[in-house]
C-alpha cells in the first residue's frame, strides 16, 4: 500500500477544503479584495470629510457676521440709553458677541472714536474662516461688509469707522 502523500500547489490548496464538492464553487472573500475594498472606503471618507469641514468653516463665518451684526443693533441700544459710546467696547454690549465669535474661531476687535470726547461711533471687525485673511467690519453707521484687510486696518482708533 502507497501511504503517498498529495502535495499541493499554493492554488490548489487554496481551494482545498476536505470533502469538497466540485459541483458547487467556493464563497468568500480574499485578502486582497477585502484590502481594496477598504481602500476604497478610505478614499471616499477622505473627500467627503473635505466637503464637511469647508461647510462647518461657512456655518462659522456665517456665526462671526451674525454676531457682529448683533453687535451694531447692541450699538445702537447702548448709544439711546448712555447719549456716549464710551465704554461700549468694554460692556457686555459686545463682550457677549464677542465671546460668541471667538467660540466660532474668529478674533474680535471693538473700537470706539477716541479723537471725539463723547465718542459718538464704533466699529468692530473680526477674522473669518473660510478664506484666511478675510475679515467681516460693521461700524455704528450700519456699514458691513466683508473684505481681505486685516482688522487693525480697517476699524482703527482714531476714526472708529470701517475703513475699506
Amino acid at each position: 500500500m502507497n501511504t503517498f502523500k498529495k502535495e499541493f500547489t499554493p492554488l490548489e490548496a487554496r481551494d482545498f477544503r476536505g470533502n469538497h464538492n466540485k459541483s458547487k464553487p467556493l464563497t468568500g472573500f480574499t485578502i486582497i479584495e477585502l484590502l481594496i475594498v477598504v481602500a476604497i472606503i478610505a478614499v471616499l471618507t477622505g473627500i467627503v470629510l473635505v466637503s464637511v469641514v469647508a461647510y462647518i468653516n461657512k456655518g462659522k463665518d456665517a456665526a462671526i457676521q451674525g454676531n457682529l451684526n448683533t453687535v451694531v443693533t447692541n450699538g445702537a441700544e447702548y448709544f439711546d440709553r448712555t447719549s456716549s459710546f464710551s465704554g461700549f467696547c468694554a460692556d457686555q454690549y459686545f463682550i457677549g458677541p464677542q465671546d460668541a465669535i471667538t467660540i466660532a474661531g474668529g478674533i474680535a476687535i471693538c473700537n470706539t472714536n477716541t479723537d471725539d470726547p463723547i465718542d459718538t461711533a464704533f466699529c468692530a471687525c473680526s477674522t473669518m474662516k473660510v478664506i484666511p485673511g478675510d475679515t467681516f467690519c460693521v461700524d455704528s453707521s450700519g456699514y458691513k461688509k466683508e473684505t481681505g484687510t486685516d482688522c487693525a486696518t480697517r476699524c482703527p482708533a482714531a476714526t472708529a469707522a470701517c475703513v475699506d
